[in-house]
């Protein structure tokens, strides 16, 4: 029996699905004291229903069963919180929720397994498919050649394979590859999307995360920083005498520079993070190595060449969906750092950033 053919192991519900995942919804607004609009309740009860479906293994005669659904609309429009609660409430044992810098790390480390044999990606998705029967996808989005290739290719095997996934992302599915230089190698998947997944649009709501008084700061934004502040970073970052100054530590296997680190802590310049060609799996290797980060010297973005916003959007996306405390610190303010002509996925970075407990060393607000 193939992985096509055989059924999903999924828990047995005790009520129906989609009622199921609807009641854990409104328990999670209750508890949040939030209220939900039309577009992110639609979202819900169209995950409910397109789960149901999955796990009864429907299959229509004249048209293969919906794969999965992608969830699109702009910063702040409460698509992880949705997805929160679809995933939290989903009936299955075998089921993923993956970011997207961290998956496709995985996705490559799962394809080295397999090298040396006919096409490491398929098999990789295969064994990937083996034990998941649902995957969420948040935050989808595709800017990099290489990227395009390796999602574009593991779509088509794991909707072969009959994984049911929901995906996240900032962009309708015409606009996931706006580069023109490989949009056309992203194509196939785009109507890939487009024909075997249910897409909806959650931009019919608010931007939630202008509530900033609901929301928990994952760190501080600090300006103006300069040079001369270098001592106020260390106390902020907690740094004791003993933590290991102008240290260089290996990473992937090239060098990483950090002004200072101790056991959970590490501080580096925005210089050696972003003007240097690191990648998103030395961002990876940062957040999992370090329980807080400082990164100091950061210019105003819009005047810095595509790839070095490239990695600052990066950074950003791979320290908050870590969990990892950071602490900004620049000569301008919020404001000023995202005026100018930033990246296409600033609005996110942007949002982000306004998650951060604004202070200003010299008015004494720290």
């Amino acid at each position: 029996m193939t992985s096509r053919e055989r059924e999903p192991a999924f828990d047995a519900p005790a009520e129906a699905v989609g009622q199921r995942i609807g009641r854990h919804f409104d328990a999670l607004l209750e508890a949040r004291g939030y209220r939900a609009d039309m577009a992110q309740r639609t979202a819900i009860a169209h995950l409910g229903q397109w789960l149901e479906s999955f796990m009864a293994g429907k299959r229509g005669w004249l048209r293969r069963p919906v794969a999965g659904l992608y969830l699109w609309g702009g910063v702040g429009r409460g698509k992880s919180f949705v997805m929160d609660a679809f995933f939290a409430a989903a009936p299955l044992s075998a089921k993923r929720r993956v970011h997207f810098h961290a998956f496709l790390q995985e996705l490559q480390e799962r394809m080295r397994a397999f090298a040396g044999q006919a096409d490491p990606l398929a098999l990789a998705a295969r064994a990937l498919a083996v034990d998941t029967r649902l995957l969420c996808f948040d935050e989808f989005h595709v800017h990099d050649i290489g990227d395009a290739v390796l999602l574009g290719r593991l779509l088509k095997v794991l909707v072969e394979e009959g994984v049911g996934m929901v995906c996240t992302s900032n962009y309708d599915p015409d606009g996931l590859c706006p580069n023109p230089l490989y949009r056309e190698r992203f194509q196939p998947a785009i109507a890939l999307i487009e024909k075997r997944f249910e897409v909806l649009n959650l931009d019919g709501g608010e931007d939630y995360r202008l509530r900033r008084g609901e929301l928990e700061a994952w760190g501080t934004y600090c300006w103006p920083l300069s040079a001369t502040d270098e001592p106020w970073i260390e106390r902020q970052l907690g740094l004791s005498s003993a933590a290991e100054r102008d240290a260089v530590v290996v990473v992937n296997h090239h060098p990483l520079r950090l002004r200072a680190m101790d056991a959970e802590r590490a501080w580096l310049d925005f210089d050696e993070l972003c003007r240097r060609p690191h990648s998103s799996a030395d961002f990876l290797w940062l957040s999992r190595r370090f329980q807080q980060l400082a990164i100091s010297g950061v210019p105003r973005l819009g005047e810095e060449a595509i790839d070095v916003q490239q990695r600052f959007v990066n950074l950003i996306d791979i320290a908050y969906d870590a969990g990892t405390r950071l602490l900004l610190a620049s000569e301008a303010s919020l404001d000023d750092l995202c005026r100018g002509k930033p990246h296409m996925d600033f609005s996110r970075t942007r949002s982000r950033l306004q998650q951060l407990k604004p202070i200003q060393p010299a008015d004494g607000t720290c």
